[in-house]
């Protein structure tokens, strides 16, 4: 039974109202300072209201580029930045999916052994073995590839023993009816396991996407060429140390298209993401 309390509830409603507002706030005030110029920026205290600028500004930005930057548009650093987010993604579900069907499904020497060793790279993140990595990739010739920005990221320890451990709960049963209809591993794979998998998918999906939209230290590293960058990288070129220098009106403009799409992301999955994380299709 579901007590009604008004006052508890209109309590937990204010709460909840204040905290949107405290994230909210300063992601609005970087919009405002998008449509005003930079004089108008400079010149505290910063207008709580939109100014007139933003067509100019973002039309400057998207289309016209930034100098700082080398003239680059954010439409190519969007598109740099979402190729590896979603290289990234993608990349890392398909070669955990089929690294766990492989420990669970199949039975070969030193299977625990290959799982651990996967396990263990979790203790060697990319910041661990920068330069070993760096070294592999101008011997191969990927500075300033989008190949370049996306192999060294694409394993995952973590999303593997997420799908291990989905795999696990298989009941056997299913298993034996499969081979009975003389399905193979791939076709159980394919017609079983992936659309049984897909809530854990889509919620893997957001989270991987979100931490390839946002990596700064490997694009910074691997790319030379200013058309090749990020939007995170070229968010902290175009700030100076002398306030004058920066285009502040086209920073601001930068920094709100960066965050659309991984807000896209999360409202459009949003469903798919609590069902991953809840609930169970089997």
């Amino acid at each position: 039974m579901i007590e009604n309390r008004p006052f508890a509830t209109a309590i937990a409603h204010g709460v909840l109202i204040l905290g949107v507002l405290v994230v909210a706030f300063p992601i609005y005030y970087t919009f405002v300072a998008s449509t005003l110029s930079v004089p108008e920026i400079l010149r505290p205290p910063l207008p709580l209201v939109p100014g007139d600028r933003f067509a100019e500004n973002y039309g400057q930005a998207l289309f016209g580029g930034v100098g700082r930057i080398g003239g680059v548009d954010v439409w190519t650093l969007l598109f740099n930045t979402s190729v590896m987010a979603l290289g990234i993604a993608l990349g890392k579900i398909v070669i955990s999916l089929l690294s766990a069907f492989a420990i669970v499904f199949f039975r070969f020497p030193f299977r625990m052994a290959f799982f651990w060793l996967i396990f263990m790279t979790l203790m060697l993140p990319v910041e661990v073995r920068i330069l070993p990595t760096y070294k592999v990739m101008v011997d191969l010739g990927l500075i300033d590839t989008y190949a370049g920005l996306i192999l060294p990221l694409v394993a995952s320890a973590t999303a593997t023993l997420l799908f291990r451990q989905f795999f696990l709960t298989i009941p056997g049963e299913l298993v034996e009816a499969a081979r009975v209809d003389a399905a193979g591993p791939m076709r159980f794979f394919r017609d079983i396991l992936l659309p049984l998998s897909k809530t854990n998918i889509a919620a893997l999906f957001v989270i991987l996407f979100i931490y390839g939209w946002t990596q700064y230290l490997w694009p910074l590293l691997v790319t030379n060429d200013n058309s090749m960058n990020t939007i995170v990288i070229a968010l902290k070129k175009m700030v100076s140390f002398a306030d004058a220098d920066t285009p502040w009106n086209l920073v601001m403009v930068t920094a709100i298209l960066a965050i659309l799409p991984p807000v896209l992301v999360v409202v459009l999955m949003q469903r798919w993401f609590v069902k991953g994380l809840v609930e169970s299709e089997k």
